[in-house]
This record gives C-alpha cells, sequence and structure tokens, in this order.
C-alpha cells in the first residue's frame, strides 16, 4: 500500500506536466496566449517543481515526510481546482506555479519514503524500478489523457481530476503510511530562493530570445542576472551552516553523471512532447483526442519496457539497459527529425514514436537508482531532492532552448508546411541533447564504482 499511494501520488505530479499539451492550441485560443508565453504554461510549472524541490526535501527531513506528503499533495490539489477556473494567461501562469511548489514539496518525499520503507538492494531496486514506471508512463499517460479529456469535456477537466484523487491519496496516507523520523535543522531560505529566482531569469532569458533575439537588451540582462544569482547560491551553500545542498553530495562521479545525464535526458525529452503534440495537431490536422490517442505507439511500449527492468537489468545488467534504451531514444528522434516534413503519421512518426517509447521505458529507472545510490539515510531528503531537480529543472532548460530553436527568427505563427520543418529541425536537436545524455553515461555511470557517500 506505501508502494502504490507514493506511486500514484507521483503519477500525478508527472501527469500533469503533460496533460496540457494536447490542449495547448484550446487553451491559446481561449486565454490569448503569445506562442512563447504558451512555454511558460510549463515553464512555470518545471521551475518552481525543480527551483524548490531542495526545501521541500529540507522539510521532509525537519518536519517529517509523511506531514510534508500530505500538505504537498494539499497544496497540489488546491491549486489544480485554480487552474481549472483560470480566467486570463496571468492567471493560468500564476497557478501552475503554485502547483509546482506543491509538487516540489511532494515528490521529494515520495522517493525519500521509498529510501526509508525498502531495504537497499532488490527490494528497492524494484521498488525504484515501479516508481521510475510512473515518471516515464506518466508524461504519455498525460498525452492520452490530457487530449481525451479536452475534445470529450474541456481542457480544464484535466486538472479538476485531481481533486477526487489528491483527496483520496490523502486518506490513504493517514491510514498506512506511518511519520518518518525527524531531525534538527534549520531552513536555508537564502538559498532555496537564490536557486529558483537564478533559473527563472536564466529560462525567461532564454525563452524571450524567441520572441526578441538573443542580442536584444532584456535576453541578455535575464540571463546574466540568472547566471549571476546561481553562481551567489552556490556561494551560499558553500557557507551555510545547514545548506540545502551539501556540496559533499557532489563528490560522487557516478551520481554527478546520473544527474547530468538526467538533465540532458529530459532537456531533449521535453521537446519531443511539447513539440509533437503542437505538431499533430498543427501539420497533421488532429484533433486534441486524435493527438492524445496518436501518442499510444509510445505509451505501449514504454510501458512495457518499464515493467521489464527488473528481468532485463538482471539479464544483461543497469549499465548496458541504460545505453541501449538511450541509444533507442537518440534513433527515434533523429529519425523524426527527417521524417516530420513528410508529414504522414504511419509513415513519419510511428516507427520513431515505437523506439522512443521503448527507449524511454528502459533510461528512467537506472539513472534513478544511480542518482541515490551509496547515499547514507540522513542524505536520503537531498539525494532525492538532487534526482527530482536534475528532472524538472532539464525539462524547463531543455523547453527554453528548443523554443528559440523551433522559432528560428520568426516571431509569426506557422503555416502547417512551416510548423512540420520547424518541428524536424528541433527533434534533430532534441536528438542531440539525448546523444550528449548517452556520452555521460557511458563515461561516467558504471553501477559498480561509487566509493563516495
Amino acid at each position: 500500500m506505501v508502494l502504490a499511494i507514493i506511486m500514484a501520488s507521483y503519477l500525478m505530479l508527472v501527469i500533469d506536466i503533460s496533460i496540457v499539451l494536447t490542449g495547448l492550441p484550446r487553451i491559446q485560443a481561449e486565454l490569448g496566449f503569445t506562442q512563447a508565453g504558451l512555454s511558460w504554461i510549463q515553464n512555470a510549472y518545471t521551475l518552481a517543481f525543480g527551483g524548490f524541490l531542495l526545501l521541500g526535501a529540507r522539510a521532509g527531513d525537519i518536519l517529517g515526510r509523511r506531514r510534508m506528503f500530505i500538505t504537498g499533495l494539499s497544496i497540489f490539489t488546491l491549486a489544480s481546482l485554480a487552474i481549472g477556473a483560470a480566467q486570463s494567461p496571468a492567471w493560468m501562469i500564476a497557478s501552475r506555479a503554485v502547483q509546482g511548489f506543491g509538487a516540489a514539496v511532494l515528490a521529494p518525499s515520495t522517493l525519500a519514503l521509498i529510501t526509508t520503507h525498502f531495504e537497499e538492494g532488490h527490494a528497492r531496486n524494484r521498488a525504484l524500478a515501479w516508481y521510475a514506471a510512473a515518471a516515464g508512463i506518466g508524461a504519455t499517460l498525460g498525452l492520452v489523457l490530457g487530449g481525451l479529456l479536452a475534445d470529450l469535456i474541456s481542457w480544464r477537466a484535466g486538472f479538476l481530476i485531481n481533486l477526487p484523487i489528491g483527496a483520496a491519496l490523502i486518506v490513504g496516507t493517514l491510514r498506512h503510511i506511518h511519520e518518518t523520523e525527524r531531525h534538527n535543522g534549520r531552513f536555508d531560505i537564502a538559498g532555496a530562493l537564490s536557486s529558483t529566482l537564478g533559473m527563472c531569469a536564466l529560462v525567461f532569458g532564454i525563452v524571450e530570445a524567441a520572441d526578441a533575439g538573443w542580442g536584444a537588451a532584456l535576453t541578455q540582462a535575464s540571463i546574466a542576472v540568472g547566471v549571476v544569482v546561481l553562481a551567489a547560491f552556490l556561494w551560499i551553500e558553500r557557507h551555510a551552516s545547514q545548506p540545502l545542498l551539501p556540496l559533499a553530495m557532489l563528490t560522487s562521479a557516478q551520481r554527478n553523471g546520473a544527474y547530468a545525464a538526467r538533465l540532458l535526458f529530459l532537456s531533449g525529452m521535453a521537446g519531443f512532447w511539447f513539440f509533437t503534440a503542437q505538431y499533430l495537431q498543427g501539420a497533421l490536422g488532429f484533433s486534441p483526442m486524435q493527438a492524445g490517442l496518436a501518442f499510444i505507439p509510445v505509451t505501449v511500449p514504454q510501458f512495457l519496457a518499464s515493467v521489464s527492468v527488473p528481468h532485463v537489468a538482471h539479464r544483461i545488467g543497469q549499465r548496458r539497459m541504460l545505453l541501449a534504451g538511450l541509444a533507442l531514444c537518440v534513433l527515434g528522434l533523429a529519425w523524426l527529425s527527417i521524417t516530420a516534413a513528410q508529414m504522414s503519421y504511419l509513415g513519419g512518426v510511428v516507427l520513431p514514436m515505437l523506439l522512443t517509447g521503448f527507449g524511454q521505458g528502459w533510461v528512467l529507472a537506472p539513472l534513478t537508482v544511480a542518482g541515490v545510490a551509496g547515499v547514507e539515510g540522513r542524505n536520503a531528503g537531498a539525494a532525492s531532492g538532487l534526482v527530482n531537480v536534475a528532472h524538472q529543472l532539464g525539462a524547463s532548460l531543455g523547453l527554453a532552448v528548443l523554443v528559440v530553436v523551433y522559432a528560428g527568427g520568426h516571431t509569426s505563427a506557422f503555416d502547417a508546411v512551416g510548423l512540420a520543418w520547424h518541428t524536424g529541425v528541433t527533434m534533430g536537436v532534441a536528438a542531440l541533447l539525448l546523444l550528449a545524455a548517452l556520452s555521460v553515461s557511458a563515461r561516467y555511470i558504471d553501477f559498480d564504482t561509487d566509493r563516495s557517500n
């Protein structure tokens, strides 16, 4: 029951990253978003999610992980109600940011509860495999569910459905999950604010380049502020008595490689989800429901690959499984970059989706295992926070960069042919990001040599 509750809650978090994608054209038309502004529906959520994750992890250590689990669920559920009632872009973006903050409080407790309820070894690896399956399947399940609800009811239904689910999970948590040991400590507010503001400024500057260009004063100023504030964050963490990010956590080459590979992987995959959903509707003329169902060639192979992780890892090892999964994803996105201009679903989209789905199912579980390998119990919250930080900030940074690539210096909307061509270019750059993740994994992750806690 503990694992079921944890998986369901994390699945809800991940689904809400992607459930909005197939409804983006209708959200844009109803609320009046610009094309570049549309990306902030995603970035507001993932930036708040990633930016406050380390604070959420520390809160779980100090106040108790069950308590923060319930608090995060409550904030997330109430923010979902506000999103479902949104009447303007500002309302939508602000509510998504609050929802992301709730996710940041909740997510570290999900992974930390696994590390405290399951012993390191086979039991924990099996639990982490299901946890990673929820992370991977949730993304594509959200696309399918979002499309169905947008067509049959409204895009708002995808968020309002969180109300009964969140309430049920809170009741289940109170009944089945016991509170964890609390640790004395203090909150590193300066670290939390500097990390979040730094990432927001950096991503804002990159997205602004899509409209105003890299030479614009606002673009350059935002990026410069982001870099300076993030440097200040590292200085704060080095001198804080109880930092959000203990820099000693970054002394393991394998864990650092796992964080970097996860960030690069999500950078590329964020573009796949975001732009393929719009390609299916804008270039191929699919309805939101059809676009959601069109992702089934990703969802089914991904599910099959995810549930096969324990068996495959036992047969060939986690390293080979990880590298094979990344290679399949690289091939899938590279193939899609070539065939997108054909504007044919069966001829140019289905087979790349199959490869990408199988590949993704084998990637997230070993990256999660590598990201928490060898961590002492007192650092479980920080380690789980770093895994999720890499996940969410990778999606934010990747989407910001790929929005600029997709725009290609144009500020006006594309016709179907132009949209298809720009999608192909964007998928090519996304494939390069995945290739970088493959290179990092091959160099630093072997699951046998982790000598640092």
